[in-house]
């Protein structure tokens, strides 16, 4: 007969953390989240960590190099989303590899006959008021002049009138070439009190910006995540199907990292993918596999040789795969029990081979339970999907600002190699939805916040480090009765926009 597990399975909303003593060094700032992103032996270090715990879902609608960009300023890493042709993912991958700090492409470009309605639509679409004027609207056309914010005033003015009207033409404008250093041209921006400078080639196309606010940002940010030589570590999902042609590409292209995107990672399918990476680069390239949810796969996949594994199946927001087939299986459970599974492998083998939490993480407290659990890291979809960065549009809808979001399961991604079951190259149904989620504003500060939350905590449990979190740490299961305790109730909450109302 079958076999059943003699507890039920749980999430992270049924677990809290017990606090334990702090001493009086045990303060946020003194926390520290870098954490191994890739296997490693005993006594040795990982080849690659991170300098925050948290990584981006392989996903159209959340992570492509602009995402990877914004992430690894921040210390974490974006994974580019593998459903799409091998040759526009290398293509994004060496994007973000050639990004150089400082130097931001443009992304809000207009013609000068486009009208002042088109800049603000482009303005409430991308939230930038710098806009590039060039002769064909493109990022890297000949450029004409600058909009901003002190160019026009729509109360005033005409919405039908044309851009070259008001713009600040190419004669005004204070610009550099090509080539310029990235001190050189922060010089130029305080000698001349500039927000921004544009950086043109010899023949006037358009290159990118230097801001003045991310000269700012720079000095304050101590945590981006660098390679060898200075350029930011960028992640690449592949799949089980055409990875032999993928994955030498994105090798090519520089990835830093890949992980094989799937619903189910125990399969012989990942196990020949691993194989292959390991006959044709040794550990020269690094690769991720998942998802798991016990023991059993986890040793499978480890044994198989990836650098990390993916835990979990059906807890993510957009997805519906425990509804779809009834497969899954709590996060929280998940992660104990494969924790448990990689103590033992190291013991054993004396090779650490680092876990990532995806899926099943509603609010900022559960990164911090999964990583008392025993994760590693975390890869967060929805959250990510929320902010600037993230490739899908800003909509209005009910008079709220809303990001599109969608599973790679769904009919919009079309993404079957993620569930591909050596069938037909189809998805035969559905194990994602098409949603919204509410916008939230930049990846940067709504990041701190998290993170602030997180070291917060671990100050309550007496941890300076992730690994002393899960050494120190105390958890206990609650009741529905004791979850609703835990929020604000009875007591009318104020609200701005409805009033008073009871909780």
């Amino acid at each position: 007969m079958a076999f059943y597990f003699e507890e039920p399975s749980h999430t992270f909303g049924e677990y809290l953390l017990i606090p334990s003593y702090s001493h009086a060094q045990c303060t946020p700032e003194n926390t520290v989240l870098r954490t191994p992103l890739c296997r490693f032996k005993r006594g040795e270090e990982s080849p690659l960590s991170i300098n925050v715990p948290l990584v981006s879902a392989i996903m159209q609608a959340v992570s492509d190099d602009k995402m990877a960009v914004a992430l690894a300023r921040e210390g974490g890493v974006a994974f580019i989303y593998g459903s799409q042709t091998v040759e526009a993912q290398a293509e994004m991958v060496r994007r973000a590899k050639a990004y150089k700090a400082g130097f931001s492409p443009s992304d809000s470009n207009i013609t000068p006959d486009a009208t002042l309605e088109d800049i603000l639509r482009l303005k409430e679409k991308t939230g930038h008021s710098t806009v590039a004027v060039t002769h064909d609207g493109t990022p890297t056309g000949k450029l004409l002049g600058l909009v901003t914010s002190r160019d026009y005033r729509p109360s005033r003015m005409e919405r039908s009138l044309k851009v070259e009207a008001f713009m600040t033409r190419i004669d005004k404008l204070v610009f550099a070439y090509e080539g310029v250093s990235l001190k050189e041209a922060n010089n130029i921006i305080w000698d001349h009190k500039l927000n921004a400078l544009p950086i043109v080639t010899k023949e006037g196309n358009m290159v990118a910006f230097v801001f003045r606010k991310d000269y700012d940002r720079h000095k304050e940010n101590p945590l981006e995540l660098l390679d060898a030589h200075k350029r930011y570590v960028v992640g690449a999902g592949v799949n089980t199907r055409d990875f032999e042609a993928r994955i030498p590409a994105l090798v090519e292209a520089g990835a830093d990292v890949l992980c094989l995107d799937s619903s189910d990672g125990f399969s012989e399918w990942q196990a020949r993918t691993l194989a292959f990476v390991r006959e044709r680069y040794g550990e020269a390239v690094k690769i991720g596999a998942g998802n798991v949810v016990d023991r059993e796969g986890f040793r499978f996949l480890a044994d198989a040789g990836a650098d990390f594994i993916k835990v979990g199946i059906g807890g993510g927001s957009i997805c519906i795969t425990r509804e779809a087939k009834g497969i899954g299986r709590g996060q929280a459970t998940a992660v104990i029990e494969v924790a448990k599974a990689r103590d033992e492998y190291f013991e054993e083998t004396g090779v650490y081979v680092p876990i990532c939490a995806d899926g099943g993480i509603v609010l900022d407290y559960h990164i911090t339970l999964a990583l008392a659990m025993g994760c590693d890291f975390c890869m967060l979809g929805r959250y990510f999907a929320r902010f600037d960065e993230s490739p899908t549009s800003k909509v209005l809808i009910n008079g709220v600002y809303m990001k599109e979001y969608w599973g790679e399961g769904s009919a919009r991604a079309k993404n079957w190699q993620r569930y591909d079951m050596g069938g037909g190259a189809k998805l035969s149904f559905e194990e994602g939805v098409d949603s919204y989620v509410p916008y939230a504003g930049s990846l940067r500060d709504n990041l701190a916040a998290t993170l602030a939350k997180v070291r917060s905590t671990m100050c309550n449990c007496g941890a300076l480090s992730i690994k002393e979190l899960r050494e120190k740490a105390k958890l206990t299961l609650v009741s529905s009765a004791s979850i609703s305790e835990g929020g604000a109730h009875d007591v009318l909450l104020k609200d701005s926009a409805m009033g008073y109302r009871e909780k």
